[in-house]
């Protein structure tokens, strides 16, 4: 069952020259792709691509002078105005990019339980200790401030809080940023392991290595366009199942294939 899809979606901005004319910047283009329940898939592209805003337009966080256009749709419904806030934290959750966002003046606990608050739950502070555990975070780590958390705990600590309110699609915006391997792998294998429960998980990255190993499809983002959507185990010899000139371009390049560059790439 398909439990996203972006259908030809387009994202501009709205940027005054002068005091009178007004222009619009395109930044996203024909935005297309679909998530079904229970697949991960990788939004794989470079730094400043669109990536993030992709996601941004999926939860409504873009600045006011953003222009959209195109059907976004979750579960068959459309995503807007009107129907996000009934699924914000309860069907769907970011996973934010920064682990700035989790407030720097709140113990973590407190944080969750603000997080299932927002997501319509009653739940005591038993179970909410419960997720922690399976995040493998302590009781040290719930009455700490963010600050004196580490790297791995912090990005273990913001999918908690995202997911306390047992949502059916999960988007992890680089959620591995700033981590070493060993720390990487907990966190993906985390939302591999929701996806194996029968979520869907949008995880966004530039590395295209490091998905390979938990993604069942990529969809590649070049300059604000889709390149291509191809299946994780395409990516294998000299890419001959890849379906696209850039997703071999790329697949060519990585380290273990020997940094090969094309035009495409």
């Amino acid at each position: 069952m398909t439990l996203l899809s972006f259908n030809d979606v387009d994202l501009s901005f709205s940027r005054y020259d002068g005091l009178l004319t007004a222009r619009e910047i395109p930044i996203l283009k024909r935005i297309s792709f679909s998530l079904k329940c229970g697949e991960v898939v990788a939004l794989i592209g470079a730094s400043g691509g669109g990536k993030s805003l992709i996601a941004h337009a999926l939860f409504g966080i873009l600045p006011p002078n953003a222009l959209i256009r195109g059907d976004i749709r979750f579960d068959g419904q459309r995503v807007d105005d009107g129907s996000r806030p009934s699924l914000l934290g309860r069907r769907m959750a970011l996973v934010p990019q920064s682990i700035s966002h989790l407030d720097p003046l709140a113990r973590c606990f407190q944080q969750l339980r603000w997080a299932a608050r927002r997501a319509g739950l009653r739940v005591n502070d038993a179970a909410l200790v419960a997720m922690l555990t399976h995040f493998g975070l302590d009781a040290r780590a719930a009455q700490a401030f963010p600050h004196q958390l580490s790297g791995g705990m912090a990005r273990r600590m913001l999918m908690a809080i995202a997911t306390v309110g047992n949502p059916d699609l999960i988007v992890a915006d680089e959620p591995t940023s700033g981590l070493d391997d060993d720390n990487a792998a907990i966190v993906l294998s985390k939302l591999k392991s929701m996806a194996d429960a029968g979520k869907g998980v949008l995880l966004i990255t530039h590395s295209l290595a490091t998905a390979l190993a938990y993604a069942d499809s990529v969809c590649l983002v070049r300059q604000g366009r889709v390149e291509g959507v191809e299946r994780a185990e395409a990516f294998e010899g000299c890419g001959q199942g890849l379906s696209s000139d850039y997703a071999r371009a790329l697949w060519h390049a990585l380290p273990q294939n020997g940094f090969r560059v094309t035009g495409d790439a």
